[in-house]
């Protein structure tokens, strides 16, 4: 890893969870940090423990990333008090946990306009100025969900399908300008996530000993910054079985059933 001091790290969905972590831990390495979210003040409770504990620099400013309007006008805010973001993690993101015909258009399209569109607008705020100066990292939080959709989340592995999609188009643009790109592919997280996605508790209670700690998964992303890192997946065992299910998918589906319908 190369060193984040004096970097910037602009972080999306900073408010709690694993956006909350990764700053903290950037800023304990040196890093200097942009937080963003919709609730501003829990934004500056954050800020100030950064300033307090670990004397770099700190911004915040709300942000709904749906808003393209919002996106322009707060990166261009940012620039005002920033010479250059180095990392971007686009982290903002929520799921719903409902079957295909069970969840509204209205549902679906708001997934996609925070999970997809959020995350492209965020995007496009900084690539061009990353590829002119050669050198800045794009770091995008996908899902193990990208690479295998079960039952109840049709709308959230489709947005997350379409992260990777984009993210690996992305690599391959910026590959000849040293800019890199990353996606993290967690599996389920203990976090703040499920509150909206399994309104129920029934899929958090099914898979609670696998749930992978925040902070661990922040370390992860964190440990990787400025490198050429292409994916983060976790855990392993989550992974190994995406990768046997992009071998053999009918295998998968027939002997994962009970497993698949754990929501």
């Amino acid at each position: 890893m190369k060193s984040l001091e004096h970097k910037w790290v602009v972080i999306t969905g900073a408010s709690g969870g694993i956006g909350k972590e990764i700053a903290l831990q950037a800023a304990s390495r040196g890093a200097n940090v942009v937080l963003l979210a919709r609730s501003l003040e829990r934004l500056k409770q954050i800020e100030l423990m950064i300033k307090e504990s670990f004397n770099v620099n700190a911004l915040s400013f709300r942000l709904d990333v749906a808003n393209p309007s919002e996106v322009e006008q707060v990166f261009s805010n940012i620039y005002k008090q920033v010479d250059q973001i180095d990392v971007l993690v686009n982290n903002a993101g929520f799921g719903l946990f409902k079957e295909a015909h069970e969840a509204t258009l209205m549902e679906v399209k708001e997934m996609f306009d925070v999970n997809v569109l959020g995350l492209i607008a965020c995007t496009n705020m900084v690539v061009s100025q990353m590829r002119k100066r050669r050198s800045g990292h794009i770091i995008n939080i996908a899902s193990q969900a990208g690479k295998i959709a079960t039952p109840k989340s049709s709308g959230y592995s489709a947005t997350k399908y379409a992260v990777l999609g984009f993210s690996n188009s992305l690599r391959l643009e910026c590959m000849n300008d040293n800019v890199y790109v990353t996606t993290v592919n967690p599996g389920p997280i203990a976090t703040d996530f499920f509150t909206i996605a399994d309104e129920s508790g029934t899929y958090v209670k099914s898979v609670e000993k696998y749930m992978l700690n925040p902070e661990y998964v922040a370390k992860k992303v964190v440990d990787n910054m400025l490198t050429k890192k292409r994916e983060i997946n976790l855990p392993g065992w989550m992974n190994a079985a995406s990768i046997f299910y992009t071998l053999f998918p009918k295998t998968v589906e027939r002997l994962g059933r009970k497993a698949f319908f754990k929501k």
